[in-house]
């Protein structure tokens, strides 16, 4: 079945909605997926497969893309990995650690040999770079996939001459974009709804109490954001581990302690910001001096969320404006009980240009 016959299949049954502009973008899923179908020639004296052009889909958040990406990855018989961009560039962290600690001179050598010989397709989810060390391992990386003929397919929400933006020595990493839009067939995915939006349309987005009818109510949410998938995120930052205990497709689930109940800043939350889309952040509890250094914390997670156009879901002791009632801050934490009325507003984190 060809990715456009998959497509029509699920918008028969109701699964999908009939989108012209996720239509626009089929023809190079059955393009790659037709390629990728002839097997690659194997034997002693092998030579990389003839390189299929991938593609970069990028466009504002809860357009399709990853349900797109999703798709073609079912449909497309070959061998082949899909990985969330932040949980891959991890996995490529421990394996060139590894690769050093055994002596090897170029540690990426063998990271590229390992995704060769396992993969034809690689399916990156939600590509940005904010880490000057990812900046600066990713074009390597990506130029001994494509010489060995593994072509991939990736999902962001900005465009390649956006990533890395405004970033330290930014001028280093500008050839692998040149090297992306010469590999990679770039569309950007243009609809006008939001269906992750779309979903959230006329549910409560802020619980109070955080009691078990508010971690009912909050788990129904996370199980129709992310059909129940429920794997972990790591962002690497200066050095530091954020870990989302739970993450799929841009919606993280994190409580208040695992986020401001550790030694986290400005930048950590920044960082976290940049990678996702929904943030469900449970058990806010009541603040003031007994907790002020968590409370500061969570201001600035909630400027950070704020600033990023993030839509915060989270259950808490109090409405915004009881949360912090007396101590120092108090009076500080007024715009952030405003912060958190308006982001409990219906659309509110739609952001055309992100």
């Amino acid at each position: 079945m060809s990715v456009s016959d998959a497509y029509d299949a699920a918008v028969r049954d109701g699964t999908l909605n009939d989108d012209p502009a996720q239509r626009a973008v089929l023809p190079e899923l059955d393009r790659i997926a037709a390629a990728l179908a002839v097997p690659a020639k194997r034997g002693l004296f092998r030579r990389a497969p003839d390189p299929v052009p991938g593609l970069y889909m990028w466009g504002g958040v809860g357009r399709g893309k990853s349900m797109l990406m999703d798709l073609a990855y079912a449909q497309i018989d070959a061998p082949k990995l899909r990985r969330h961009f932040h949980a891959f560039m991890q996995w490529v962290h421990g394996e060139i650690a590894q690769a050093r600690r055994q002596g090897v001179d170029d540690a990426i050598k063998p990271v590229v040999a390992t995704l060769v010989d396992q993969t034809r397709l690689l399916c990156f989810d939600e590509m940005q770079i904010t880490d000057i060390t990812d900046a600066m391992i990713v074009g390597r990386l990506f130029e001994g996939l494509f010489a060995a003929g593994v072509t991939i397919i990736t999902t962001s929400n900005r465009p390649p001459d956006d990533l890395y933006k405004d970033g330290l020595n930014r001028q280093l990493f500008v050839p692998f974009i040149d090297l992306l839009k010469t590999r990679l067939v770039v569309h950007e995915l243009a609809a006008e709804t939001d269906y992750r939006q779309g979903r959230l349309a006329g549910t409560p987005t802020y619980f109070t109490p955080a009691d078990a009818a508010a971690r009912s109510a909050i788990a129904k949410v996370w199980e129709d954001l992310t059909q129940g998938a429920d794997n972990p995120l790591t962002l690497h930052v200066k050095g530091r581990e954020v870990v989302l205990p739970g993450y799929h497709n841009g919606v993280a689930r994190a409580s208040f302690f695992d986020l401001c109940g550790r030694p986290l800043g400005a930048a950590d939350y920044l960082a976290l910001a940049d990678a996702v889309r929904v943030l469900i952040l449970e058990d806010i509890p009541s603040l003031g001096r007994d907790n002020f250094n968590e409370a500061k914390r969570f201001v600035t997670l909630i400027d950070a969320l704020y600033e990023g156009r993030v839509r915060l879901i989270c259950s808490a002791a109090a409405a915004p404006e009881f949360l912090y009632r007396e101590g120092e801050g108090s009076f500080e934490f007024e715009r952030t009980a405003s912060r958190l009325r308006e982001m409990q507003s219906d659309g509110w984190g739609e952001n055309p240009a992100a």
